[in-house]
């Protein structure tokens, strides 16, 4: 449900391992799946593709009993969605979120009462780099919490290439995957690849502002992030600041990024999109605010991709810096 960037690489790979997959979409890439297929590649070079004719596609919901349903759409969408395929399906039927942010297994869940909905986290980055073709540009491994309905589904994913860890609790392992996300508005403002971006001091320290705000958040919220990188959440925002060669040494895993690499932000904005800058500054900001705090930064940098989509301008370090009121 929502084949994009997500949605088409994971349903992707899971058909090519044998599953049957159903794409519910928006014209624009469902018109490009029915004229292109769909190709899958990845930063090992690995390359699958679909052919047209192999792939089911639907402008909406279709009736049917799914096994399981991937809920793959933006989060401005998910109640929308939710409550689409509880029109549409079983009660009971499962349903596993593989969104950004925090709070969309549970949106999803009070749209779609009658659904079994489940949280899941995807780490790694997908980039959409032509018309029907979707690329996976890091690594990391699936997450979602461990429930009954997906135990027999991890040979599967396991197959597929996409391997997926169940946790008894996910709070820890989204609030570590939004710290990362927290990168997403910065790369889309610079309007770099991702490893260019994460390359330049200025930009850096833009993102070591907002995680570390964030993780002042979290302290406290009393929640502790999950780690999903080499270096544990804490140390990420003193890395960050670090000079480039130093950074190059010490984050050497984590620049394992290849050029294609980009946020799905900065794919919403070139296109004119809703972003998802809600989902992750707004959360922050809004766990700020309800323990009495405030989150400028990410409330400031939320306001400059709002205002991007009417008024598109590049921000060089410097000038994101000083938007932001950070020093350089």
């Amino acid at each position: 449900m929502g084949a994009g960037s997500v949605g088409c690489l994971v349903g992707g790979s899971l058909q090519t391992a044998g599953a049957t997959v159903h794409y519910v979409g928006r014209p624009r890439v469902l018109d490009a799946l029915r004229v292109q297929g769909l190709t899958i590649t990845d930063l090992t070079g690995r390359r699958t593709h679909l052919d047209p004719s192999s792939l089911a596609l639907h402008a909406a919901v279709p009736h049917m009993a799914p096994a399981l349903v991937l809920l793959c759409v933006k989060s401005v969408a998910t109640r929308e969605a939710a409550a689409e395929l509880a029109h549409a399906l079983p009660a009971g039927t499962p349903v596993l979120s593989l969104q950004n942010g925090i709070g969309n297994a549970t949106a999803a869940q009070e749209a779609a009462p009658a659904l079994d909905v489940i949280a899941g986290m995807v780490p790694f980055n997908i980039a959409e780099i032509g018309p029907g073709h979707f690329h996976r540009g890091t690594s990391g491994t699936l997450a979602a919490a461990d429930h009954p309905s997906l135990k027999p589904w991890q040979p599967m994913f396991e197959r597929a290439g996409l391997p997926l860890t169940l946790h008894e609790d996910m709070r820890g392992v989204q609030w570590g995957k939004l710290l990362l996300n927290l990168n997403n508005p910065v790369n889309a403002l610079s309007e770099l690849p991702l490893r260019e971006e994460l390359l330049s001091r200025g930009y850096r320290k833009a993102l070591a502002a907002l995680q570390s705000e964030a993780l002042q958040v979290l302290d406290a919220a009393r929640i502790e992030p999950a780690r999903l990188t080499p270096l544990p959440p804490r140390w990420l925002p003193t890395v960050l600041r670090l000079p480039t060669p130093l950074f190059r040494l010490l984050a050497a895993r984590m620049l394992r990024i290849d050029a294609k690499a980009r946020s799905s932000m900065a794919d919403d904005l070139a296109h004119g999109r809703p972003t998802e800058v809600d989902a992750l500054c707004g959360e922050v900001v809004r766990m700020a605010r309800g323990l009495g705090l405030d989150a400028p930064v990410n409330a400031r940098i939320a306001q400059l991709v709002q205002e991007q989509r009417l008024v598109p301008q590049r921000y060089d370090p410097a000038r994101l810096l000083a938007a932001l009121g950070l020093p350089r």
